[in-house]
């Protein structure tokens, strides 16, 4: 007899873009996923993958709600649709209000609109999402999983900025972190992986992808990050600067005489890998470039890695211990020799690359890249919309089988 056990649908919407995935919770790869693109312009269109094979249609014109339709004809086509038990959201930005995952209210809705202001071009887009999933799919659950949501464990001392208190109490103005679902994911799959106690461990976390944060995670709960109020702070990026001295800034548009709005678009879309290069934020190009002599790619690279393995330093003293640094995200995961620059300037934790072991690693492989001992150096394979699809199901139906849900926070 087939499984009919009820399935996940995850949600993660764009400005113009509606990227999704289909779980039966207890298998471990998704029954479909795919993208709709380019949404509201001639050039819009919805790509599936099913079974190892891939179909693209064009939906000229459409938007998220037809993006949505064209998504449950393919489903109803395939006999899945009249399974979707609950419908997992990704959600940029919760603020302080959401310190976990939630089933999906008038008033969860309205904090997510509150949030916006902290994220404007985020949360807007999720609350499309939400809306046109809401109105294709009434009868199942829906449930926001956040961003920031695992950052709120990180402590008043750790996540305050050393401004007046005042634009924090009107603003909301301080440190809360990103990539949260994929540091919590990749985090509790490390800890599998090596067999630690998942109640005694000490992690670090360096998502690393066109946008890049690191995480410390101690016993399962997020202590540090390197984010803050939005995702410019913290490592190089591909186009984000990262840290950079305010004074910086402010000089720099007094020079150059630009106002806020362009002092923003330089320090997230002209910046970071691409600033440093003058070439790409492409770290594929960057490191052929740089294999061809090209100076400003070297230079790019190294800063890169000089930063990560700054803040794998500041990010290991709120640890009690430290077993392992974990790579994952596009970079982290495919560039040998990205992660053997990190790790041979992680020498004073007693960390030393297997050279072998490190060019094997790539194309969603897990393992260690490191000599034996601790800390291990480990690559793992992130998985964002699983675990946006195992928070869903816990919520939505506890009883169904969950192939893996070690710290959902929905079950704590």
């Amino acid at each position: 007899m087939a499984n009919c056990s009820p399935l996940a649908l995850v949600v993660n919407c764009g400005s113009s873009s509606l990227k999704f995935a289909l779980f039966d919770t207890s298998l471990p790869s998704p029954l479909v996923d795919g993208l709709a693109e380019r949404l509201g312009s001639d050039e819009a269109s919805i790509r599936f993958d099913r079974n190892g094979t891939r179909r693209t249609t064009p939906i000229v014109g459409a938007g998220h709600q037809q993006a949505f339709d064209a998504l449950l004809a393919f489903l109803t086509e395939h006999g899945l649709r009249d399974r979707i038990g609950v419908v997992g959201h990704r959600v940029v930005h919760g603020g302080e209000r959401f310190t976990r995952s939630v089933e999906i209210t008038a008033e969860v809705m309205a904090g997510i609109d509150d949030c916006a202001v902290l994220a404007p071009l985020h949360n807007p887009a999720n609350l499309v999402g939400i809306r046109a999933a809401m109105a294709a799919l009434p009868d199942a659950g829906h449930v926001a999983v956040f961003d920031t949501a695992f950052h709120q464990t990180i402590p008043e001392e750790a996540y305050l900025y050393a401004l007046p208190q005042r634009f924090r109490r009107d603003f909301g103005v301080r440190r809360y972190g990103f990539h949260g679902t994929s540091h919590r994911y990749v985090a509790a799959r490390a800890v599998e992986f090596l067999g630690l106690d998942p109640k005694d461990h000490g992690l670090i976390v360096l998502h690393l992808g066109n946008g890049a944060s690191a995480t410390a995670v101690s016993n399962g709960k997020s202590v540090d990050t390197s984010m803050g109020l939005t995702p410019v702070e913290g490592l190089v990026m591909g186009t984000r600067c990262g840290d950079v001295d305010a004074g910086a800034l402010t000089y720099i548009a007094r020079r150059a005489g630009l106002d806020v709005d362009a002092l923003d678009a330089m320090v997230n879309k002209e910046s970071g890998l691409l600033g440093l290069s003058e070439l790409s934020n492409d770290c594929r190009t960057l490191e052929a470039a740089a294999a061809e002599g090209h100076a400003g790619a070297r230079m790019a690279l190294d800063v890169f890695a000089y930063r990560i393995a700054r803040t794998v330093g500041a990010l290991r003293m709120p640890l009690p211990r430290l077993d392992a640094v974990v790579f994952t995200g596009g970079i982290g995961e495919n560039s040998a020799s990205v992660r053997a620059s990190v790790i041979a300037r992680l020498g004073f934790l007693g960390m030393h690359l297997d050279e072998d072991a490190n060019r094997a690693m790539r194309g969603g492989t897990a393992g260690c890249v490191s000599r034996s001992g601790r800390p291990a150096a480990l690559v793992m394979p992130t998985d964002e919309e699983r675990m946006i699809a195992c928070d869903a199901a816990a919520i939505a139906f506890a009883d169904a089988p969950v192939a893996f849900s070690v710290f959902s926070e929905a079950a704590e």
